[in-house]
């Protein structure tokens, strides 16, 4: 992966460490809140008894609810703030392990002892910062690393006008970039991608089955398994 990639990597980190204290008190309107409560209803039927990776967990708001139905969650986030966050939530040590790592440069020994194999992987609001090439890398990792048949759910923003940050350039690959502010004022450019339901499909149809991707008024979520 090239430079301009691994300083892409770094500002995603570097903003949300930057706004993780004030994350959670975020407000969402009524309809995102009812997109993800449905969202949330359907990825715990998918997930229950599993261990989940859950990659990019952020505050923790859905290792808390992947918690609730899973075997054990692996919460993975490269940021101390986001996982001091996600920690003061209190969930049970025994169903929830935290891990401080790069979700692009997994720990080796990322399972706890005596933790079933990882079979269901969780992406939230993550896929979208990363560039076509992350996305390959981290898809071609993640097979190497578990295997086939592992479940793989993606869910992330939908372009909506008028919510959506403007696009601040296009490189030729077809990613894009935003403009975002962080709480002190700083001007910050990061990967922001909205793609489509066939672009999707054709990003992981060549290492993944069963590629089903479904569409609320503000999210979609992408289900399949790697093979």
């Amino acid at each position: 992966m090239n430079d301009m990639n691994d300083k892409d990597r770094a500002a995603v980190a570097r903003y949300y460490a930057l706004v993780a204290d004030g994350y959670d008190a975020i407000e969402e309107d009524e309809e995102r809140t009812e997109d993800l409560d449905e969202v949330a209803d359907g990825v715990a039927g998918l997930v229950e008894g599993m261990t989940v990776l859950e990659l990019a967990c952020g505050t923790g708001r859905w290792t808390e609810i992947l918690a609730d139905v899973a075997g054990h969650v692996i919460a993975v986030d490269i940021n101390a703030a986001m996982l001091d966050q996600a920690r003061a939530r209190g969930l049970d040590e025994d169903l929830v392990t935290f891990v401080q790592a790069d979700a692009l440069d997994l720990p080796a020994d990322l399972v706890p002892e005596g933790v079933a194999p990882v079979k269901a992987v969780f992406i939230g609001f993550w896929w979208s910062h990363l560039t076509r090439a992350h996305q390959e890398g981290l898809l071609a990792a993640l097979r190497a690393r578990l295997g086939k048949d592992v479940l793989l759910v993606v869910l992330d923003d939908n372009d909506i006008e008028g919510v959506r940050l403007p696009v601040a350039r296009t490189d030729a690959q077809g990613n894009t970039w935003q403009m975002v502010t962080t709480p002190d004022g700083e001007r910050m450019e990061l990967p922001k991608n909205y793609p489509t339901d066939s672009t999707l499909k054709k990003r992981l149809g060549n290492v993944a089955r069963e590629v089903r991707v479904a569409r609320w008024d503000t999210v979609w979520v992408l289900t399949c398994r790697l093979k």
